[in-house]
């Protein structure tokens, strides 16, 4: 077991030999916590000694399916213990766990597949629809494990699982081999894989979970995000094992009832959401008859907080939401604000163990208070991105890695976040966050949602643009556009006022609930 106490998270040494699903399992053996609840679901409790057990027989059991170190197993599953024992015995025998979103079509599948060569798809019965089209193209996939009842030609996991021995001995991988991939939300195009390697969670727990939030074996976790989100498998899986803690796991979708069940039920300590959830919830008649006194810490993550949903949480619940910005490249939250630290209206200080540095479109470094790009320096970064060479050197630099986030540094040494590199634009010349108006629209009471981009008018002159979601029972209306315009007047500078809303049934979001500005900018012109 690897104690790293007293020891500064950029000093950390980790051996050669070293596996990352073999350390986690066999460290909460060592630390007396055999029997301790590692997972519940729908009621169901998981000790870290069942834990252990039901990862090595998967892990035995992809081996006997002919799964070698660095293939990759392709994951489509909801939130349940099938889908961290398939991560930990895969990572345990040298695979590579690929989890995908559940919520894809059969030619993202496909890519999925394809891309990352799988061998194995380990897949809940109820998505098999989306599977049953693209079977025929998958150039790679040998096997198909149902977490369910299997049809011909598929193997159940029960069954293989069951006949497999609990014992397994972890490969001899190497601190720097493939442990895991993600494939980002696509806010841009074709997801690209983003390879992790064994040593990278553990420099992210320790800095994020362990030193910066003080997560222990006393914590009960549940995210919003689902296993397959970067947030969700570095939170439920990884931080939360690491530190010996309790993770929650609900498969039905994160609507602001199930959260607030959730945390109630179970005495939540640390719970993240997206705003979006958030800002439900304060919508929500009868909100307050849920016991929320034990969350210690919430995490808000995904998209920018509006200044009005912290300030509501606080109000109606005591409860400080901590804004921060992460990626799943980088699989934590490299800035975040900590309880009793937090300064609303930023995404917090950078976490212990990590760099950053705001430069310019030139490269150079830019002062306090100028905007730029974020740049990140940490080992959980990554070290490529699967099949995308160009991409890779452009975004990896040396130890440093370009977030795409831009931002501004204060003098206390807050990060402001401004909006991603390519959505930030300047109105009469000067810099527009479409996430600060963003902030001032959905601050509105006839608001519901709200997405800011910038489009040219008809003199060719960039304007912000701002498309815009009523809330329940209002009505689109020239009145409505004017009063939503004096708003944002009222407390934004001229050049940050939209000079045309156009009224929208929903704002197109990735999974994760970032939005998706470049669909927002293909609309027909509002001006």
């Amino acid at each position: 077991m690897l104690d790293f106490s007293g020891i500064a998270v950029r000093d950390i040494k980790i051996p050669e030999t070293f596996n990352v699903a073999d350390e986690i399992l066999d460290r909460n053996i060592e630390a007396g916590r055999a029997d301790k609840v590692a997972l519940i679901c729908h009621g169901d409790q998981v000790t870290y000694r069942q834990l252990l057990g039901h990862s090595n027989r998967i892990g035995n059991a992809l081996r006997a399916l002919g799964v070698e170190r660095e293939n990759r197993v392709v994951l489509v599953l909801f939130d349940c213990p099938e889908a961290i024992y398939s991560m930990l015995g895969a990572m345990k025998i040298g695979a590579v766990p690929v989890p995908v979103s559940t919520m894809a079509m059969p030619d993202e599948y496909e890519y999925f597949l394809n891309d990352s060569r799988a061998k194995v798809l380990v897949v809940d019965e109820r998505l098999l629809p989306l599977i049953d089209p693209i079977r025929g193209t998958c150039k790679y996939l040998r096997h198909v494990v149902v977490v369910g009842q299997p049809r011909q030609g598929e193997l159940g996991y029960a069954q293989v699982t069951a006949k497999a021995s609990p014992e397994l001995v972890a490969a001899e991988t190497h601190k720097d081999d493939m442990a895991f991939w993600l494939y980002s939300s696509g806010t841009t195009g074709r997801p690209k894989g983003i390879v992790h390697l064994h040593h990278d969670m553990v420099y992210a727990s320790e800095a994020f979970y362990i030193r910066w939030h003080n997560g222990g074996p006393e914590d009960i976790v549940y995210l919003a995000a689902k296993l397959f989100f970067g947030f969700g498998t570095a939170c439920s899986l990884f931080f939360s094992l690491w530190g010996g803690s309790t993770t929650v796991l609900v498969p039905e979708r994160p609507t602001p009832e199930v959260l607030l069940e959730t945390i109630h039920k179970h005495r939540v300590t640390m719970v993240g959401a997206a705003p979006t959830i958030y800002a439900a919830v304060l919508r929500m008649e009868g909100a307050e008859t849920y016991d929320l006194s034990s969350v210690r810490v919430a995490w808000s993550a995904g998209e920018s907080l509006p200044l009005s949903v912290y300030e509501g949480w606080k109000k109606r619940f005591g409860v400080e939401l901590l804004e921060g910005l992460g990626s799943s490249d980088v699989e934590l939250d490299y800035c975040q604000n900590r309880p009793g630290e937090c300064k609303p209206g930023t995404v917090g200080r950078v976490v212990e163990g990590y760099e950053a540095k705001v430069m310019s479109e030139d490269g150079h470094e830019v002062a306090t208070g100028e905007i730029g790009e974020l740049w990140i320096k940490g080992d959980s970064t990554p070290p490529f991105y699967w099949n995308k060479h160009d991409l890779s050197k452009q975004t990896i630099k040396g130890e440093w890695f370009r977030t795409g986030d831009t931002v501004f540094r204060d003098e206390e040494g807050f990060i402001h976040y401004v909006g991603r590199w390519d959505d930030v634009f300047k109105s009469s010349g000067i810099w527009v966050s479409p996430a600060e108006v963003e902030g001032v629209l959905v601050s509105h009471p006839k608001v519901l949602e709200a997405g800011v981009v910038g489009l040219p008018d008809n003199a060719g002159l960039i304007k912000a643009a701002a498309f815009v979601v009523p809330a329940e029972g209002v009505e689109a209306s020239i009145d409505l556009v004017e009063e939503l315009q004096a708003f944002v007047r009222e407390k934004l500078a001229a050049h940050k006022v939209p000079r045309s809303i156009k009224f929208v049934g929903k704002i197109p979001r990735t999974p994760t609930g970032k939005i998706q500005r470049y669909k927002l900018r293909q609309q027909e012109s509002v001006y």
